[in-house]
């Protein structure tokens, strides 16, 4: 008996091993492995290489891994290092279909035509996770990214596609792992390994997100929600940068930087509950943390506008009064007022700045663009000009030896005759 027990192990944990090779093959950066238990997930960070000689002691019930990879320990969103997948997880079960018919029907109506066939699919024990491997892109794409995981997502929501499992940093079971919920065994359909090119699949599947004339009125609803992502993407990247700055002492601004940042995590992920667990591990990097029930009661109101901001009741409602719509639309200039962010910081950051900051990232971009056409900078000018007064002294001291006057010099260089005069 131990010893069918000792094979059946070592036969999960080759698979283990099969599917995290064939998923993060040449990945950069630090992949999470997590593991459910009774006081939430448990999770550790590891480098490629070591990850085949970790798995052993993780294999057994409830095993998760990142589906991308991090440039630090952390599994957040911020610190994406490489995208390297797309996925939908279909809860299934919800809507009472099986896991296999739910692939037939699929197979029948949607692969190859609404979606690239994935790469592979994860039985998980009472749904299936769709997965497509994809060329691996930087953590700048992540809005583009986003945009096109929320679409496949809407495709299949029909069939329980779940929204709230579409963040950059999910973790999903892994081959040979027990689903504890119904003790079954997870295994892994492989079904080619072509890696998609994200760019391609927005040009076949997202055309609309594709770069047209500028048109009056507002964009189309994808493109919309592109930039919204955008936006708070980089609102996200700010807050942190701007921790990061302080060298984590934010003392006076913690309640601040925990609610802003739980509201735009919500708005970022459509999952309050991710939001709050994210926001958690950010005060827990303060200097001086915050007590975790402070951080959920400081921040609650965030959760609250969020829902306001997806309620078409509440925002008839704030539009009514004059605003844009529900939940908070905070300016750079409250931003910058509440979190006391200076000029210098403001250099480091993204989107949260002023005008003057504005103004000097203009400046230089005019700067990098006149050069790249060729055109000199101040100083390459001043220079020329003194080299053109220059050869003009010369030229009219050689002219007034010869016994020129001043206006035949101004004739003979083709200047007026104010500038020999000041020249003389």
């Amino acid at each position: 008996m131990d010893a069918d027990v000792s094979t059946l192990n070592n036969s999960n944990l080759e698979k283990a091993r099969y599917h995290a090779w064939f998923h993060h093959k040449d990945a950069d950066g630090y992949i999470t492995l997590a593991k459910k238990t009774t006081n939430g997930f448990k999770q550790y960070h590891y480098k490629p290489e070591q990850l085949a000689h970790e798995l052993s002691q993780w294999i057994g019930e409830d095993v998760y891994f990142s589906q991308n990879t991090f440039y630090k320990p952390q599994r957040r969103i911020e610190h994406v290092r490489q995208l390297r997948a797309l996925y939908v997880d279909i809860d299934c079960y919800l809507l009472n279909y099986a896991p296999d018919w739910t692939l037939g029907k699929l197979e029948l109506e949607m692969f190859d035509t609404a979606l690239p066939e994935p790469n592979l699919i994860i039985f998980s024990g009472r749904g299936l996770v769709l997965i497509w491997l994809i060329d691996p892109v930087p953590y700048q794409a992540l809005p583009l990214w986003q945009a096109i995981q929320n679409h496949f997502v809407q495709q299949l929501e029909t069939i329980g596609g779940d929204a709230k499992a579409s963040d950059a940093a999910r973790v999903f079971r892994l081959d040979g792992s027990v689903n504890s919920k119904n003790r079954a065994e997870v295994h892994v359909h492989y079904r080619h390994d072509y890696r998609y090119v994200l760019r391609d699949i927005q040009d076949e599947y997202l055309p609309d997100l594709k770069p047209k004339k500028q048109t009056k009125g507002r964009p189309n609803r994808v493109r919309h929600l592109f930039n919204t992502y955008t936006l708070y993407h980089a609102r996200l990247l700010d807050l942190v940068k701007l921790v990061e700055l302080r060298q984590y002492e934010v003392d006076g601004y913690r309640e601040v930087i925990c609610f802003l940042y739980r509201y735009w995590q919500c708005c970022y992920l459509s999952d309050p509950e991710e939001a709050l667990n994210q926001s958690l591990l950010l005060n827990q990097e303060f200097t001086n943390p915050l007590p975790d029930g402070e951080v959920i009661r400081a921040t609650k109101s965030a959760e609250k506008a969020w829902e306001a901001k997806n309620s078409t009741e509440a925002n008839r409602i704030a539009q009514e009064k004059g605003y844009l719509g529900a939940g908070y639309n905070i300016s750079n200039k409250k931003l910058i007022n509440w979190l006391d962010i200076t000029s210098v910081e403001q250099q480091e950051l993204k989107t949260i700045i002023d005008g003057n900051e504005k103004r000097r990232r203009k400046r230089i971009a005019n700067m990098e663009n006149r050069r790249k056409k060729g055109m000199r900078t101040r100083e390459e000018y001043i220079k020329a000009q003194h080299d053109k007064t220059d050869n003009q002294l010369i030229a009219i001291q050689k002219l007034l030896k010869k016994g020129y006057k001043q206006k035949q010099i101004a004739e003979r260089l083709g200047v007026s005759r104010g500038r020999v005069s000041q020249l003389v």
